[in-house]
This record gives structure tokens, C-alpha cells and sequence, in this order.
């Protein structure tokens, strides 16, 4: 997900001295000390005579050590656009808070239990994260774009993934729409005055960065249940078939994952063709792809598979901070690789990985930075080939330092312990090393925190029955450690050895039958460098 320029691709992204001390970075946004957001309940009320809304937030709060007061995050109005506040209580009472700056600050009262109820009742015209536009064939809709903290233009809220909780959407709409939104359907009732109410609630905790509601005229299909989990497709009308068709792979992605990762999260998956301004948002249960994506040609498996893996890491296992949204984004890109390498067989992965080091290596000459940018204080520019792609091979790298059995057996660990909850990058090394038995601070200090990569310059000779291969590190910032594959040819027989690099030079030797006709570096595809 992305700023304006990020849109997903596989193929249809368009894109875009060793120290043990690790980098802290953080980014800005303020914590509430005490409130912990449990649940949300947003009631809205859509027209079709403009586009205001009128909305009712019920938000349960429970305070874990003090009654401290506590912030939610609401963008004021401001001429045309924002939001004006009727009332806030707590209980049936009028509450004590204050509305500057886009917060609502709270004061709790002095008596009561520690888990309190507050309802915010507002109403105005979202510059933002609502989207309310018509779809390419001319039909009106409201979709939810949220992607990383805008759902407070229109939802009052603790707008960060570090706070998440269950929602419920109770959507008051014109009655000749459909309406989908995060969660399971428990109720659509026809209220006799040209207007349906629509409710779905989603009992695992969520980050508000994806939630999210479709209101258009919808065909819709039940795909399959997996795991008795529906898989849906939901596509403007006049692309029912192809949408139906197109998105169809969606079950196939969601069995790999289960089968591989662990348990699925939410209360359904469904596939919604929207009006938003990313390729794909991997909103929880119900992934935003955009209008264009439906073709009928079956073009965008690997979209659906990176927004499907967001569904564990991201939205499930979410970072606690935005400077470490590779957790995210390197993770999505990695696993849908996976997935393809799966159907698809190794070619598919050599194929995904070499257009993604490319990438990386054009990247970083105009922007030499790491992983996790501490300097980066905008959630929206947090977003990079870095985080995507370089965040897909640094698994790649540590998929093979592991093993296959290893790494696969670290993944499930990861995401068993921080499902429904967050994560920073030494949350998940912390996970790998406990289950792998490997120190892996020196991996992750000079892939994740380190910028650049090996930059090799080489050549080799034939030299009484070996090898003599010269090798130098050229980048000017950093020596880096990794082992290399080195694939020799002699008479049509390959054979791979590898070696440990560490220094800046190093002379290697590797024995062979005879004259080799050919000698390639990393022949399978295991390392991010580039080769001068």
C-alpha cells in the first residue's frame, strides 16, 4: 500500500564495521499511557443528496492503570471538509473533553470501573479515507481507504496499528445499495423509508489502518469456504464474470497460507473490486483491489497473493511502529513469491527475485538508505523499495542461512506469538534465533538497519586443476559477511560451492577437473548484490 506512485504489481505493482547495537527508531505518533481501545462501534448514515455523513462512535476503553486522560484521533472541520462534533458521553453522561488540533482529548470521571463506554457523535464531509467518488461505470460508491492514518478523517479513533480492537460497521444507506465492509454479516434490514441498515462485526482485534466499507451496486459470489472461512468475491456488476474469474485464485492463496503459516485471523475474505488509490489495500477480511484489476485474463494472482499475506503479517502481526512496516510490506512481497514458487516451481521464484534485486539496486543508487529509516517521521513516506522488495529478499537471505525446516519453523513461531498483537523487527530475530539456535544480530544489523548491499567486483583463472577466483567488496560503507554460491562448468557438469565472504578482499580456490567453460556467481539466486 501506497502513496500515489505505489501501486502493487506481481506482476502488477507498479513500482516502484558490524555493531551489535541496533537502531531504535520510532516514529512521532503519541500513545495514549493508559486507554486501550477493546471495541469499536461505528454507526454512519450515507445520502445520495451530498456527501456528508452522520456518524456515532461507541468505543469501549479500558484503562489499565490509571484513569488518565486519553486522545482519539478525529480531523476537524475546516471549511468545506472535516468533521464537527454533536456530542461526546461517557455512559449516558456528558463527557469531559476538549476537540483541537484533530484530537479529541478525553478526561475520564474519578468513579467508575476501569472499562468505560464513550459515544462520539458527529457529522461531516471526509476529505479522506472515505472515499466517496463514482466507480468507472458511472454508479456512486463509498469505500473506505485508510491506508496508514486516515481513517480519521471519518472514523474517530486511536488511528495507529499500536492500539487494536474488534469493530462492528452499522451502515444506514440508500436501500438500492450493496454493502460490504470489515467483519460478518449479521444483519441487513430494509427500514421502510428508502433506507437499509447493514451490520458486520469483526470480533479479532484490528488496526484502523485496514479497516474498511464498500457501498456501490455489487454482484457478489460466495467463492468457497476454507477452513469454514467464506471466501467472496465482490466486483461491480458489469465485471461479474470476469470478477468472479479473476479473483477466483483467492481460495487457492488462502489454503497455501493456512496450511504453511498458521490459523486465518478474521471472520471471512472477501475480494473487493473499489475505488481506491493503491493497486491493492489488504484491508482485514476484505481486501480494496483497484478498478482495473478485474480483466477476465486472470493477471493479478500475485497482487492477491501479497495482499492475501497480508492478512497474517500486517494486519494480524502488525508492526508496532512505522518505520518497521517492512514486517508489513517485505513480508507480503516474500510470501507471495512463496506462493508462486509453489504452483509455479523454482523458475517463478529465480524469475520474481532478479526482477526485485534490479529494482533494488536502481533504488538504492538515488536513495542509499536502510530498511528502517529512523529519519523517516511520515508514516506515508515509509513506503519504498526498501521496504518491499529489499524486505522480501533479507527473508529470502535468511530462508537460506536456515534452511527450508528452520525458517519455516521460525515463521509459524513468529506469528503464533504476535497474532492479534505487534511486533518490531527484534521481536521477530529474537523469534528466529530462539527457534533456529543462531545468533542473528550481525543478519539483521547489516540487511535491515545497514543501507546498501555487496557491491563485488571479480574475475577468475584456471590454475593447476582449481579454480583462483578474486574477489572484492567495492562499496565504500560497509563490509558485509554473507556466503556465496559459486557455480563452475566444466564439459556441461555444473557443481556449486560455496564460500564465506567477510572481508573486503579474498582470493578463493576451488578445485576442479579441468579448464571450467564457465564460471557464475550465485547461480540460484540466494543473494542481494550487485555485481560490477
Amino acid at each position: 500500500m501506497k502513496d500515489h506512485i505505489f501501486f502493487r504489481n506481481f506482476n502488477f505493482i507498479f513500482i516502484f564495521f558490524i555493531s551489535f547495537h541496533f537502531c531504535t527508531a520510532q516514529d512521532t505518533y503519541v500513545r495514549n499511557t493508559s486507554a486501550d481501545v477493546q471495541a469499536y462501534v461505528f454507526g454512519l448514515k450515507l445520502n445520495d443528496a451530498n456527501n456528508s455523513i452522520e456518524g456515532e462512535a461507541i468505543i469501549t476503553v479500558d484503562f489499565k492503570n490509571k484513569l488518565n486522560k486519553f486522545s482519539l484521533d478525529l480531523v476537524g472541520k475546516s471549511e468545506v471538509f472535516g468533521m464537527e462534533i454533536k456530542g461526546v458521553f461517557e455512559g449516558d453522561s456528558l463527557a469531559t473533553y476538549s476537540f483541537k488540533e484533530d484530537k479529541i482529548q478525553i478526561t475520564p470521571s474519578s468513579l467508575g470501573s476501569k472499562t468505560r463506554t464513550y459515544k462520539i457523535q458527529y457529522q461531516g464531509i471526509a476529505e479522506r479515507g472515505l472515499v466517496i467518488d463514482t466507480t468507472k461505470f458511472g454508479q456512486r460508491s463509498f469505500f473506505g481507504d485508510n491506508w496508514p492514518n486516515l481513517a480519521r478523517h471519518w472514523l474517530p479513533s486511536v488511528d495507529h496499528p499500536y492500539d487494536k480492537a474488534s469493530v462492528e460497521f452499522r451502515i444506514t444507506a440508500p436501500d438500492h445499495y450493496d454493502v460490504v465492509t470489515t467483519g460478518e454479516k449479521i444483519e441487513e434490514s430494509n427500514l421502510g423509508n428508502g433506507y437499509k441498515l447493514t451490520t458486520y462485526t469483526e470480533p479479532a482485534p484490528v488496526a484502523m489502518k485496514v479497516v474498511t466499507i464498500g457501498v456501490t451496486k455489487f454482484a457478489s459470489k460466495i467463492l468457497e469456504e476454507v477452513n469454514d472461512i467464506p471466501i467472496s468475491a465482490w466486483v461491480y456488476p458489469e465485471n461479474r464474470l470476469d470478477g468472479f474469474s479473476d479473483y477466483g485464485v483467492a481460495t487457492e492463496v488462502m489454503k497455501y497460507f493456512i496450511d504453511n503459516i498458521g490459523p486465518y485471523s478474521y471472520a471471512k475474505l472477501a475480494n473487493m473490486q473499489a475505488k481506491t488509490q493503491w493497486g491493492g489495500l489488504e484491508n482485514a477480511g476484505t481486501i480494496a483491489y483497484f478498478e482495473n484489476s478485474v480483466t477476465g485474463k486472470n493477471e493479478v494472482e500475485g497482487l492477491i497473493a501479497h495482499e492475501i499475506a497480508h492478512q497474517w503479517f500486517g494486519n494480524s502481526a502488525s508492526e508496532n511502529d512505522w518505520n518497521h512496516v517492512w514486517l508489513s510490506e517485505g513480508f507480503a512481497t516474500y510470501f507471495a513469491i512463496l506462493y508462486q514458487e509453489s504452483v509455479y516451481e523454482d523458475e517463478k521464484r529465480k524469475e520474481e527475485l532478479a526482477l526485485d534485486r534490479k529494482q533494488i539496486i536502481d533504488y538504492y543508487l538515488k536513495n542509499p538508505s536502510p530498511i528502517v529509516d529512523p529519519s523517516i517521521k511520515d508514516p506515508l513516506k515509509v513506503l519504498s523499495t526498501n521496504t518491499y522488495q529489499k524486505g522480501g529478499w533479507v527473508l529470502h537471505m535468511l530462508r537460506h542461512q536456515l534452511g527450508d525446516a528452520i525458517f519455516w519453523k521460525g515463521i509459524r513461531a513468529y506469528y503464533k506469538q504476535y497474532r492479534n498483537s505487534n511486533a518490531m523487527t527484534d521481536d521477530f530475530r529474537k523469534v528466529m534465533e530462539s527457534v533456529s539456535g543462531q545468533d542473528l544480530k550481525s543478519f539483521f544489523q547489516q540487511w535491515v538497519f545497514t543501507k546498501g548491499y555487496p557491491e563485488i567486483k571479480w574475475d577468475w583463472a584456471y590454475k593447476k586443476g582449481k579454480v583462483v577466483l578474486n574477489l572484492e567488496q567495492t562499496q565504500d560503507h560497509h563490509i558485509f559477511s554473507f556466503p556465496l554460491e559459486i557455480e563452475t562448468k566444466v564439459k556441461g557438469e555444473s557443481t556449486i560451492s560455496t564460500v564465506q565472504v567477510n572481508t573486503k578482499k579474498r582470493t578463493f580456490e576451488i578445485d576442479v577437473k579441468s579448464s571450467p567453460d564457465k564460471v557464475i556467481l550465485d547461480p540460484n539466486l540466494w543473494l542481494l548484490f550487485e555485481e560490477k
